[in-house]
Formats: C-alpha cells, structure tokens, sequence
C-alpha cells in the first residue's frame, strides 16, 4: 500500500464497501467464533472494524462513509432476475452481521448509507462524484473490481486481498491501465464487453478481455466503435486490429472480431451491461463537512467509541480504535 503524502493538498474521504469487507472478513475468521458481549457472532463484524481502523490510521481520513446494500429490494434484479444468480447462499451467521452493521457504524457516529433497491457500489460511485464535485480526494475501500470504474485523478480504490490492508494494492489510472490496458476511464466499456461472472452478466459473445483492450486502446470508445461497425462497415476497427497484430506479431483477428461485433444483439448485450455495472453517482451521501460533529466526520466521540467497540469484547481492538478514531485527522493544522 503506498504511503499518504504528508502535504496532500486536498481533504479525503475514504468509502467503504461495507458487505463486501463482512464477507471476506466472515470466511477469513469465522474459526475464531469471536462472540460480543450478548453472545451474537461477532467475527464479520469486528474484522471490518478491524480493517477500517487500520485504514482511518494508514490514511488519516477527514470523513468516512460506508455504503450498504439494500437486501430487501434489488432494482437490478428487477430489471434482470437472475442478476449475481448463482452464488451461494449466505450463511445465516453472516446475515445476522450483515443485518448489525449499520447500526454499529451508526452507533459510532459513522456515516452510513443504504440507498433503496441499490448496492454499495452505488455509494462508491456518489461518493467518488462527490470528492470531484467538492475538491476533495476519495478512496474506495472494497475486495470487488466494480469499483475501478470510479478510479480518477481524485479517487483510488485499495483492493482488499488476502495480504489484508497493509498487503492490498492501492489502484490509480495508472495501475488500472497497466493491469488491463485501458484508461480508467474506459474502464466500465471495457467490463461491459467483458462482462462479470461474478454478477452473471456474460459479456459480448466471442470478445475477450484482450481484444475489448485492444479495441479500447487502439480505437478510442466503445460508441466509436460501435458507430464504425454500424456505418462503415467496421473498417476502422479491422484496420486497427491488424495492425495492432502486426506490429505485436500476433494473428490478424480483425475479420473475426467484426463478425462478433456484428452478429445479432451484441451490442445490445454490451448497452444493457453497460446500464447494469453503472453505479448511481446522484445519491445523496448526507455529509455536511463544515458542520462540526455531523455524522461520518472524524475525529468521533470518545465515550461512544468505547462503549460500542467494546461491546465486541476486544479489548486490543478497543484500545486501537481510541487512539485512531478520535484523534484529528491529518488535515487539521497543529501547533
């Protein structure tokens, strides 16, 4: 994880993907049947904590939201039954988790928001939006790509991986372009033509992550690819693939990639994909920064943050989150 600049000229927001750091934290320490106070798992819950601190230390945020799915409502499923079917179903010491946490961030004094029928990603996006719009940094704190679509010269997303938060990489355009080979701001076109197993949202029949690359890259957008294929016959786009092949000395995909991008209903795959990965970037994320005190707004209050951190009878956790969370952020002068 790179470290924060000392000078860092503008203020951060850091945006957490609640559900997404309960899942991973639920399956990485469920063996430890870690229990609160009351006797209810406690495991998803405190590793989130956990890492979120960790996070407020490393970065030394000014404010801090977490987005929350919406688990009675799903407008994307609404659109398309049988969005992200196929995956496991939860365990119920997971949902039981899932269902506490926004009440213990609530608690704390945290911001948190679940937008009707929406997800987190949802949140990331506004509050991505939001940083840009108020000249503010932005980081993204989850474990799922959906997120790099959000990426600019204002936001970086920390994936979290099995190294944890000291071990994740903290991504910016250039990363992301050197991860996939596209801007970051093509990155959503890019994940449209791919498509998300994970979402099951299969992508455009025949076109692979190296070729909507190639075709991103060498092309431009995916409207000026599409508007090539519809009314020029795809020149351009065979003539880039080819010589994209020839100068790589790969084969020459470009007959073959127009006959995909041509067949029936490909590109209405992508335009749905497309209106499926967006994330909403008009919510309203109820930080009021020039309000002392106001929720998600750092440093919070010491008595809450012991009494509602120690409900989840960790004493070490407890203690670390005295000393990070109500000491003020990096951005307020001292001396």
């Amino acid at each position: 994880m790179h470290a924060r600049p000392s000078d860092r000229p503008r203020r951060l927001l850091l945006a957490v993907d609640a559900p997404s750091l309960l899942h991973r934290n639920h399956h990485a320490r469920r063996h430890t049947r870690l229990r609160d106070r009351t006797g209810r798992p406690a495991w998803a819950l405190h590793g989130m904590l956990r890492q979120i601190i960790e996070s407020i230390d490393a970065f030394a945020p000014d404010a801090v939201i977490f987005g929350l799915d919406d688990r009675t409502a799903s407008i994307r499923r609404d659109h398309y039954p049988d969005y992200k079917a196929g995956r496991a179903e939860k365990d119920p010491e997971l949902v039981d988790q899932l269902d506490r946490a926004g009440a213990l961030l609530d608690a704390l004094g945290l911001a948190t928001l679940t937008p009707p029928g929406l997800e987190a990603d949802d949140v990331n996006a506004s509050a991505a939006t939001w940083a840009e719009n108020h000249d503010w940094n932005c980081v993204i704190i989850t474990s799922d790509r959906d997120s790099f679509a959000h990426i600019s010269d204002h936001t970086q997303v920390l994936r979290l991986i099995d190294g944890g938060i000291h071990g994740s990489p903290l991504l910016s355009p250039s990363r992301i372009q050197m991860m996939y080979g596209v801007p970051a701001d093509r990155y959503l076109e890019f994940a449209a033509v791919r498509g998300d197993a994970s979402d099951n949202l299969p992508g455009v029949p025949g076109i692979g992550e190296k070729t909507a690359a190639t075709l991103l890259s060498h092309i431009g957008s995916m409207r000026e690819v599409w508007a090539d294929v519809e009314h020029d016959e795809g020149r351009s786009v065979v003539a880039a693939l080819d010589a994209w092949a020839e100068e790589t000395g790969g084969r020459r995909i470009g007959a073959t990639t127009l006959k995909r991008l041509s067949a029936p209903g490909a590109r209405e795959v992508y335009e749905f994909n497309l209106r499926m990965m967006a994330g909403r970037t008009d919510l309203d994320l109820g930080l009021t920064p020039d309000v002392p005190g106001s929720p998600g707004l750092l440093p919070l209050d010491i008595e809450r943050v012991a009494r509602v951190v120690g409900h989840l009878n960790m004493e070490a956790t407890t203690q670390l989150a005295l000393r990070v969370l109500t000491g003020d952020p990096a951005s307020v002068p001292r001396g």
